[in-house]
């Protein structure tokens, strides 16, 4: 089968089309065809694709709307100039798509039809900023290709195992009742995927599985994972609370809220935009917020914000891995990914320094090795283990999007 997979934002669509099947998935035959990005929708888009057949391009369009990047990336998709190995758009066999939210509705991936579509929409208020995006994705697909089967993958979903005592906050029980005020975490595709990909490389299964992941990236996120089920998440009601990141402030005392919104005479949505978009990485630089920027600032400068900056990440990132390890009464290992995760072996060894408690001692050499897409253990053998494994949330919705068109259980 031939699976496309969007993740659509307020101005982008990323896309990658994934050849895949139940005998595939088993032994790990998927194959990418194509991916891309479309990025400033709205105006003069940057679309940055690859395909199989010709390698990377670059090129830039006039694109208004999702609608628009979609109906663009389709028409490329089945151009002979592409390069991809597929004839038409009828060759497309399904569509996935990362959705961020599924509320207390959706515990796991389906197939989207009228009735989801609904559950979807009434999801709108918990994620303003995501959802319509998503939603608008699933629709232009529907317009231009028909009946194809689509299939929504959550990025809740993994943490739909959470116990009552992890997801609620202790705040007066009716607001969850009326309002379903709860951490709902996020990154669950990810966690969901890593987890899935550590027990691969290491024979255990999933009741065996017993691990905290660290999703960094831009966006940030920490997961418990026991017996191969989410068991507590840093992320929240929103992908504001827990862990520094890149313009995210993660966790604060919620009076901050009021007392700098009359300082700083902004009212609280202002403040809320300022924690999310102004703070993390970027706010306490007041430079970047992109990590490889920030080493470099403080090697070459020894720039004393920049400095502060990743010893704040990193102490953050190693004091809920320490939370976690009591939530859990202990684990196997700690599984970094994402974009820092997998490509900051620095990061990696300040956040594991003082973990030695644990018998955590990292493997200097091994931990250099292991970036990009070069999986492995980067801890010397003995106590709790470390290692950094590649992210890959396409793959995962696209096995999804197969697993639910073929009737199969997607749960794995």
């Amino acid at each position: 089968m031939n699976v496309l997979v969007l993740n659509v934002g307020s101005s982008t669509v990323k896309f990658q089309l994934i050849r895949t099947d139940a005998e595939r998935i088993e032994r790990d035959g998927d194959e990418m065809l194509a991916r891309g990005l479309v990025e400033r929708i709205g105006g003069e888009a940057v679309l940055s694709l690859w395909s199989h057949g010709e390698g990377a391009s670059r090129t830039t369009a006039s694109i208004r709307h999702i609608r628009g990047a979609i109906d663009w990336t389709l028409k490329w998709l089945a151009s002979a100039a592409s390069g991809v190995d597929i004839a038409s758009l009828s060759e497309i066999d399904a569509v996935g798509h990362r959705v961020v939210h599924g509320g207390e509705e959706f515990p796991q991936s389906v197939l989207v039809d009228d009735g989801v579509l609904k559950g979807l929409e009434d999801t709108l208020e918990l994620a303003p900023l995501h959802m319509p995006y998503n939603l608008a994705g699933i629709r232009a697909v529907r317009d231009t290709l028909g009946a194809v089967p689509q299939g929504a993958v959550f990025d809740t979903s993994f943490h739909h195992t959470l116990p009552e005592h992890a997801y609620l906050y202790a705040i007066p029980y009716s607001l969850y009742r009326r309002y379903r005020i709860r951490r709902y975490g996020f990154h669950g595709t990810s966690h969901r995927y890593v987890a899935y990909r550590y027990r691969k490389l290491t024979g255990r299964s999933r009741e065996e599985t017993n691990i905290v992941t660290l999703h960094l990236g831009n966006g940030c996120s920490a997961c418990a994972i026991r017996a191969g089920e989410s068991v507590e998440t840093s992320m929240g009601f929103t992908p504001l609370e827990g862990l520094v990141m890149g313009t995210r402030s993660g966790d604060v005392d919620p009076a901050i809220l009021d007392y700098v919104s009359q300082k700083e005479g902004v009212d609280l949505r202002g403040v809320e935009n300022l924690l999310n978009k102004q703070s993390g990485l970027l706010g306490i630089s007041g430079l970047t917020h992109d990590m490889r920027e920030l080493q470099a600032e403080a090697d070459e400068h020894d720039d004393r914000r920049a400095r502060l900056a990743i010893e704040i990440f990193c102490y953050r990132a190693r004091k809920y891995i320490g939370a976690y390890l009591a939530a859990m009464a202990g684990a196997d290992a700690v599984v970094f990914t994402g974009g820092i995760g997998q490509n900051a072996p620095r990061i990696r060894a300040r956040i594991l320094d003082g973990l030695q408690w644990a018998g955590l001692h990292l493997d200097a050499e091994a931990n250099e090795k292991a970036t990009g897409e070069s999986a492995g253990r980067i801890s010397r053998e003995g106590g709790l283990e470390a290692w950094m494994v590649p992210t890959n949330e396409e793959l995962l919705i696209a096995r999804d999007t197969v697993r639910m068109v073929l009737g199969l259980e997607t749960r794995y």
